[in-house]
């Protein structure tokens, strides 16, 4: 086990690298502010150092909202949704309050969520046996329109890269429509929507504009997809807690 300064206290931090990044970017994104203790916590369970994005964005961030808010990415957080702030990792992931070196994440770490659903997760040490595709290390997307893992072929950092490199508009093509920069843009971060025909439905396959949308809690979103993913016979596991 390392201790917090030894995961802190790093030659060749990954902040500066990533601020800039962040800074250059052409797609929106909004850094929200972080608590320290906060991240400092998701550090030492997490057992990644400040050389790594992850542990850049638990330490220095709240979390990002990416493209108009469509997409959260999750970091240090102060986890008071009500003060216009994200959950942080911890949070999210239900880590222990007092560090548990022999706790992990059972079926992978969350670290970011879409408002129609999506849930991008690394994987643990054990994919299969969690019953998610892709390598160990490698970043996973449950898809609100298939309602399934999708492996992603990429770590979290190249994650992060990809995020911020305008390629999202081809990643979600099929699933955005006329007007949804402005209905992300209106949500509480509490908050994502309810498309109605569900987004697995051929309803929706076949005119994703004509659905009805409405602002629901981010619980209750992610609650039926795991539900009906359930109901067609493929557990989900962990969407993260919200």
């Amino acid at each position: 086990m390392r201790g917090i300064d030894e995961l802190v206290k790093v030659d060749d931090p990954a902040w500066p690298e990533l601020q800039e990044i962040l800074r250059t970017s052409s797609v929106p994104v909004q850094v929200l502010p972080g608590d320290i203790n906060e991240g400092r916590r998701c550090l030492l369970q997490m057992q990644v150092t400040g050389r790594s994005v992850l542990g850049a964005l638990a330490l220095h961030t709240g979390g990002l909202l990416v493209d108009n808010g469509w997409l959260r990415v999750f970091g240090g957080g102060s986890g008071s949704v009500a003060d216009g702030r994200l959950l942080s990792l911890a949070q999210v992931n239900r880590f222990p309050t007092a560090f548990d070196s022999h706790w992990l994440p059972a079926t992978g770490l969350v670290v970011g969520h879409d408002i129609v659903g999506g849930v991008f997760a690394l994987n643990g040490g054990d994919p299969a046996a969690a019953g998610r595709p892709g390598a160990p290390g490698q970043m996973t997307y449950f898809a609100p329109d298939t309602l399934e893992w999708e492996a992603m072929e990429m770590g979290h950092s190249g994650w992060v890269s990809w995020l911020l490199s305008g390629r999202l508009e081809t990643f979600y093509d099929g699933l955005r429509w006329p007007g949804w920069r402005e209905e992300a843009a209106a949500l509480a971060l509490e908050q994502g929507l309810s498309v109605y025909p569900f987004l697995w439905s051929e309803e929706a396959h076949a005119d994703l504009a004509a659905t009805s949308r409405r602002p629901a809690p981010m619980r209750e979103v992610l609650g039926v997809a795991a539900d009906f993913a359930r109901q067609m016979g493929s557990d989900p596991g962990s969407l993260g807690d919200v």
